[in-house]
């Protein structure tokens, strides 16, 4: 998601109170953040499509698709953040707001001095949450590839009645002599196996 190259991000608005939206955006541009906004859910949708925001500002009572609903729609078909705005600061609609995993919240009438402080902290929760998500997402993947690696090195030694050590070292200097990933020569290793097996089972059936 990149907005303008002089902007520091770019906002969607979804409200349907007129001074609201025009209040929010006239303080937010000032602070040099792109605005688009939208006066309910429906159109909200629509215009994700032609431009992603960096985050999403949603009022929560919306007539037709509300912000609850909207929001549910963002954190499950997209990846843009969201906060919430609300004229309550009831506690069960607050809980109800982090459940649906909102990055902020601001409540109406909205104090002034406050909103660009309050976008801030929420943009750069929205950005934590993203680099933590990439980092569950590449440990994953390395302990799958870990793990590969180390059934290909226990195949290897059963095959070669080899040690340990001799089996790794094999297995990565083939890699490193076709100029590989180990992790890939250790799957594309393991799947070999599994088809011979296949064509055991194969013969052993006849």
């Amino acid at each position: 998601m990149v907005a303008s190259a002089n902007l520091k991000s770019r906002i969607l608005l979804v409200d349907d109170d007129e001074f609201t939206l025009t209040l929010l955006s006239r303080i937010l541009e000032k602070a040099d953040y792109e605005i688009i906004q939208a006066q309910c859910g429906e159109d909200a949708l629509n215009v994700i499509l032609m431009q992603e925001p960096d985050i999403a500002l949603l009022d929560i009572n919306m007539p037709g698709m509300s912000g609850l609903d909207l929001a549910n729609h963002l954190r499950t078909e997209t990846a843009i953040p969201f906060m919430f705005l609300s004229a309550t600061s009831d506690t069960e609609i607050v809980k109800q707001a982090v459940e649906y995993g909102a990055v902020g919240y601001m409540v109406k009438p909205v104090d002034v001095l406050n909103i660009v402080p309050t976008v801030e902290a929420s943009l750069a929760r929205a950005k934590e949450i993203r680099q933590l998500k990439k980092s569950e997402v590449n440990l994953t993947s390395a302990l799958a590839s870990g793990r590969e690696t180390s059934m290909a090195v226990g195949l290897l030694m059963a095959k070669f009645q080899s040690d340990r050590q001799g089996a790794f070292d094999v297995l990565r200097n083939f890699a490193r002599s076709n100029r590989r990933p180990i992790h890939d020569v250790a799957s594309e290793l393991l799947q070999a196996e599994e088809t011979i097996n296949q064509f055991k089972n194969l013969f052993s059936g006849n």
